[in-house]
């Protein structure tokens, strides 16, 4: 991956920073970061960025992902998924830059019975999702070189995120109620920024699924959290729909990575062996 400039956009978050700690060690690569200080929901300071810079690649990990947040402020919402994605999309289609996109599961209802590939219909239900497919659109009309990479319960090294939440309540509760009804795969953002490094410098186009493999329910992922903890907490079951203070997610995202598995180009770990090497790397920090 010689003498390619990136620029990563959302740069400090949990699969920015990822992306940026694998990309800044090879010393032939030129990384540029952002995050707060470019605000990609403005099209004149997105397109000054790229036009001073000029990336040959631009990875978009910026986002709004609290749900909660989303339905409380609609605009909010699509300003930074959607309006964010076209402007990014925009200022890539000027410099004939290639453009990665992080995307999510809940672009899908959650009402399939099966894992869903990349050919399979959409139709969020949530703010986010809807937010987050308005931006998939944007990138593939407006951007010849795109990859869109759809990714499941992403958790990293920062906080808010299902890993975090949950050894946080180690600290605090004696019980965490935990739905036993949704249904999708944990994905480690170090795994994701792993395969998106290997797009940096590919010819691959196109919609991409990208979550860890395996399934369990979000209660089944608490346990196996509590027991690499080494903690004692009471994980008990919550049908999703009991607790009306919470925005729902989609039931079902079980993301199949078809088009991985076809083309040959990655293969994602298993999730129990991504959380193991995760929760094992915290007692060493």
């Amino acid at each position: 991956m010689s003498n390619l400039r990136v620029w990563i956009a959302g740069a400090k978050g949990q699969v920015g920073s990822a992306i940026y700690k694998m990309l800044h060690e090879d010393a032939e690569m030129e990384v540029l970061t952002s995050d707060m200080d470019v605000d990609i929901t403005s099209l004149e300071t997105v397109i000054s960025f790229a036009n001073m810079n000029h990336p040959d690649v631009v990875i978009n990990c910026a986002g709004m992902t609290d749900l909660a947040a989303c339905e409380r402020n609609v605009e909010a919402a699509y300003r930074v998924n959607a309006l964010g994605a076209r402007n990014l999309g925009i200022a890539a289609r000027k410099i004939n830059a290639k453009l990665i996109h992080i995307s999510t599961d809940d672009v899908f209802d959650g009402t399939a019975q099966h894992p869903l590939t990349e050919f399979d219909r959409v139709n969020p239900k949530t703010v986010y999702g809807k937010s987050k497919l308005a931006g998939e659109m944007f990138i593939r009309e407006l951007v010849p070189k795109h990859m869109v990479v759809r990714s499941s319960w992403i958790y990293g090294n920062t906080k808010n995120n299902f890993v975090s939440y949950i050894l946080e309540g180690l600290l605090t509760e004696d019980t965490i109620f935990v739905p036993t009804d949704q249904i999708s795969t944990p994905t480690s953002a170090a795994d994701l920024a792993d395969f998106i490094v290997k797009l940096v410098d590919s010819a691959e186009y196109g919609i991409y699924h990208a979550s860890c493999e395996g399934m369990c329910s979000r209660y089944e992922f608490a346990k196996e959290i509590v027991r690499l903890s080494g903690k004692a907490v009471n994980i008990e079951p919550l049908a999703a729909g009991e607790n009306p203070s919470v925005v729902n997610r989609p039931r079902y995202t079980l993301l199949d990575n078809f088009m991985l598995r076809v083309s040959g180009i990655y293969e994602m770990p298993h999730w129990k062996v991504s959380l193991e090497k995760f929760m094992s790397g915290r007692e060493k920090e």
